[in-house]
């Protein structure tokens, strides 16, 4: 241990314990206790038989660190290789976003996977509550499907409240802001959190006027929709998740984009049986 160095332990396994603490309760109360003390956690998940992944999320999640399955040799290439600097040196952790639709521009949205990464808006600025982590060159990309104000949608229907009214501010229906972004993270050796606010202006630009980085994220998580039959993937298909990662690969030097469409392709040919 180092004092205010790098402290980091690298496990790798089938997650399948079976010497020293093998419970959920005690794996957490162990990897939590070391968490207080600095040392942060890298899971490396090998194996598929006897792989038990619930238990490497619980370790993740619960030791400041990060989980990658290694399957492959361009697998482990990416994570010990290409991405070590966003692994393996935290720069921000407890790392917290909040964000704000304003009413005049949007009605319903929806946050796109993340299911079990969901926190209270009362815990945004609870110092004690435990977030996420990032790295040294680390990105993280959040989806949001929204319905735009006054487009009707099978997916948004309720009754107006019997109690309470929505009134928007004038400041809302006379801004620009489509949205704003707050941003909670603490420094690696910190307990107080500090904040960023960002106000995200509404462009609205055309699907082929977007970025590649976020035409390619659109096509994974559209990828992901399909594979769990999402009941809001209607009328998308295996063949337009192609045509959205293909109009998006770029350079691709490393092979990982080639090996997300061969992914596509193979279940295309599968779902069309």
């Amino acid at each position: 241990f180092r004092q205010g160095g790098n402290n980091r332990v690298i496990l790798a396994t089938d997650g399948d314990f079976n010497v020293g603490e093998a419970s959920n309760g005690g794996m957490e109360r162990l990897i939590g206790q070391k968490r207080s003390d600095g040392i942060f956690l890298t899971v490396l998940g090998f194996g598929m038989g006897n792989y038990k992944d619930s238990k490497m999320e619980i370790l993740a999640d619960k030791g400041n660190g990060n989980y990658a399955y290694i399957d492959t040799i361009l697998e482990a290439q990416k994570v010990l290789v290409n991405e070590f600097g966003g692994t393996m040196f935290t720069i921000a952790k407890d790392v917290k976003l909040l964000i704000e639709f304003n009413p005049s521009k949007v009605q319903a949205y929806r946050l796109i996977g993340y299911e079990n990464r969901m926190l209270r808006s009362e815990d945004f600025n609870n110092d004690k509550k435990d977030a996420g982590e990032l790295g040294s060159g680390h990105t993280v990309t959040a989806l949001y499907e929204i319905i735009p104000q006054g487009v009707e949608s099978e997916f948004y229907k309720i009754d107006e409240l019997k109690y309470q009214k929505t009134n928007v501010t004038k400041e809302a229906n006379g801004s620009k802001e489509l949205m704003t972004i707050k941003l909670r993270y603490k420094r690696p050796d910190s307990d107080v959190s500090k904040l960023i606010i960002h106000p995200l202006l509404d462009s609205s630009p055309l699907l082929s006027k977007t970025s590649d980085d976020f035409r390619w994220s659109a096509s994974v998580a559209a990828f992901g929709m399909l594979l769990r039959d999402s009941e809001f993937v209607k009328g998308f298909s295996y063949d337009r998740v192609l045509q959205l990662a293909h109009g998006s690969r770029g350079e691709d030097k490393n092979g990982f984009q080639a090996e997300f469409i061969n992914l596509v392709k193979s279940m295309g040919l599968v779902a069309s049986r």
